[in-house]
């Protein structure tokens, strides 16, 4: 069983910065793919940004300049650092992963985190 555990979210003002970590444990062989998304209320899950295993990443549009996605491979934890927030970043965030239970796993198994909310307001 693998368990993603997301922190960091909270209530911050218009052009202020959270930090937002997730980290996947269990029985894992290897963590591919790493990725957050978030959903404002009424709204689909979005994509935010993602990582690979190598350490590429891509954003969506509305956070390029202001977000950064990183990882530690040694503890199979994702971040999303984010500055510069604005009230239309406010969401419940998720982390997603791609892992590896076993060295021949082909397809990785995808796991989502349980959300942290992330309010921006003043």
């Amino acid at each position: 069983q693998v368990r993603l555990v997301e922190s960091g979210g909270g209530l911050v003002q218009p052009g202020g910065s959270l930090r937002l970590s997730c980290a996947a444990s269990g029985s894992i062989f290897s963590v591919n793919f790493m990725a957050w998304y978030r959903q404002a209320p009424g709204e689909q899950r979005d994509l935010v940004a993602t990582i690979t295993g190598g350490g590429s990443t891509n954003y969506t549009g509305s956070v390029k300049g202001r977000f950064t996605i990183s990882r530690d491979n040694v503890n199979n934890t994702v971040y999303l650092q984010m500055n510069s927030l604005k009230p239309e970043d406010t969401a419940v965030y998720y982390c997603n992963a791609a892992v590896k239970l076993r060295p021949g796993q082909v397809v990785p198994s995808m796991y989502w985190g349980q959300g942290t909310q992330v309010t921006v307001s003043s």
